[in-house]
């Protein structure tokens, strides 16, 4: 059965890679400070990516246990300075999931307490 790629969409969930996992590892500060809480262990394990003027990935971490957080990170093009950063943290997740685009207009986030 042949897949059908559509231009400009996210491409198909695989294994993260250490090219996936050097991302979460830039972003990690990033996403403790969104979220309150801090991460013994932060490992990528699925990802899908999508071309645009750089690339957006949408990335599963595990984060201990039976739980897992979903991130979305742009990198800009090497042309543009290559910049990471994260555009968005999904907490609550599991294992099932899915991978897919979080919806900003939802606080996905679990604020720490003032």
């Amino acid at each position: 059965m042949a897949t059908t790629l559509i231009v400009g969409a996210y491409g198909a969930i695989t294994d993260a890679t250490k090219e996936t996992q050097d991302l979460c590892d830039q972003v990690k500060t990033q996403v403790e400070k969104k979220t309150g809480a801090k991460y013994v262990e932060f490992k990528a394990v699925k990802y899908r990516n999508q071309v645009v003027s750089g690339t957006n990935f949408l990335i599963k971490v595990h984060v201990g246990g039976a739980n897992y957080i979903h991130l979305e990170v742009f990198r800009a093009l090497a042309c543009n300075g290559g910049k990471v950063s994260l555009t968005n943290v999904e907490a609550h997740q599991t294992k099932d999931s899915p991978l897919q685009p979080i919806d900003q207009s939802q606080n996905q986030i679990q604020q720490k307490n003032p």
